[in-house]
């Protein structure tokens, strides 16, 4: 088992709630919760509430005139198109500050409690709103919690973060808000942005010093590419940065099975890279570690038995895949989305990936991704980018 490790949950952090029909639906973190309880993962597991982060922690990262005007919608839920805020993607609702304010709180418990000592590492599911601009919201993102949570810690006398993003989409919103500041690398693995939102995040954009990494992977990608893109780029990046604290942003719509996207990955996949970046925290970062959810659009064959994998995980009591879903959790899903469950946590793969350094193929799209991403900040890091 981890050293002592913050589980991050308030039952309101629900209120997040973009209305019916919208593809982030609270459900999801409701459902995973329910699973974790129920699987028996959260057992003599360190509970820890959560309060609104304040405006001034807000302002961190946010404008102060982004804030007030989140602030009006929130009175009444009329849009402000100015801001993003009535957009199809962020429809407008009463209490958005509010509830926006409460997940960017349960990442700062989370930042709070690994900085301090209190904990070696932190998980708030709720949070990994990504794509927050320090002025508008966008996709599906009113507050950026994880940009919150690192400037918060900078502001505290961090030096050097490193945040690593494995959502499908491009985390724009958090390279926006380090983009010239060395003291934060960022890296994001995620679907080429020529066939998915945001549109960026290609390998070029390499922010100060070569501290912004992208990899932008083709369409179609699965286990095998997607394992040895993380392998050919995380490790040696954070290795050579050797970061106080990581900070990741797990969004697990990466999956073959969302609606939102084009990756391939198996639940399998998945928790294999929940795996790694947890021996890569002890690794390179004291073992101080800081998880946020994130994108996950499958609502309850994906996302539930994902996080229910990295909760495990952050604990040190990883779930065997095999493991059968508990009845009652099946009961309550069946109740509450009159949807079929899983039965399982797994999806029956065995994940496994050649490693670059054994050669790599111009021939093969993934393999031209890494080298693109390499090519272009390796060298930023005293590291060479061909294999």
């Amino acid at each position: 088992m981890s050293q002592a490790v913050r589980v991050v949950w308030d039952d309101a952090l629900v209120s997040y709630d973009f209305g019916p029909g919208h593809p982030l639906a609270p459900v999801r973190v409701e459902l995973t919760m329910a699973l974790a309880r129920d699987l028996g993962v959260l057992d003599g597991a360190e509970m820890t509430g959560c309060v609104p982060a304040t405006e001034d922690e807000i302002a961190l990262v946010h404008n102060r005139d982004y804030i007030e005007a989140v602030k009006n919608v929130s009175k009444d839920g009329r849009p402000d198109i100015r801001y993003g805020l009535g957009t199809e993607d962020n429809p407008a609702f009463v209490g958005v500050h509010e509830a926006s304010a409460l997940v960017t709180g349960a990442s700062l418990a989370a930042a709070r409690a690994v900085w301090t000592g209190e904990a070696e590492h932190a998980i708030n599911v709720a949070g990994g709103l990504h794509h927050a601009m320090p002025g508008a919201a966008s996709g599906f993102c009113v507050y950026n919690d994880p940009a919150v949570a690192i400037a918060w810690l900078l502001s505290q006398g961090a030096t050097r973060i490193a945040y690593v993003d494995v959502d499908v989409h491009h985390g724009d919103g958090v390279q926006a808000a380090f983009y010239d500041d060395p003291r934060v690398l960022t890296i994001s693995l995620h679907e080429s942005p020529r066939t998915l939102f945001p549109g960026t995040g290609f390998p070029q954009e390499t922010g100060a010093e070569g501290t912004a990494v992208n990899v932008a992977l083709p369409a179609g990608c699965g286990d095998t590419g997607w394992l040895r893109a993380f392998h050919a780029v995380v490790p040696p990046l954070l290795r050579a940065f050797a970061p106080q604290i990581l900070v990741t942003q797990q969004g697990c719509d990466s999956h073959a099975l969302d609606p939102l996207a084009h990756l391939m990955l198996s639940l399998d996949g998945q928790r294999t890279a929940y795996a790694a970046l947890h021996r890569l925290a002890h690794e390179t970062a004291g073992g101080r570690w800081i998880a946020v959810g994130g994108g996950g659009y499958e609502l309850v064959q994906v996302v539930p038995r994902a996080w229910t994998h990295l909760i495990a995980e952050t604990l040190g009591r990883p779930v065997e895949p095999s493991t059968a879903t508990p009845a009652t959790w099946r009961t309550y899903v069946e109740e509450r989305t009159g949807e079929i469950p899983p039965l399982t946590m797994t999806d029956g793969r065995h994940p496994q990936w050649r490693d670059i350094s054994e050669g790599y193929d111009p021939a093969d799209a993934v393999d031209r991704a890494v080298i693109a991403t390499r090519k272009a900040v390796f060298p930023f890091h005293g590291l060479d980018p061909m294999p």
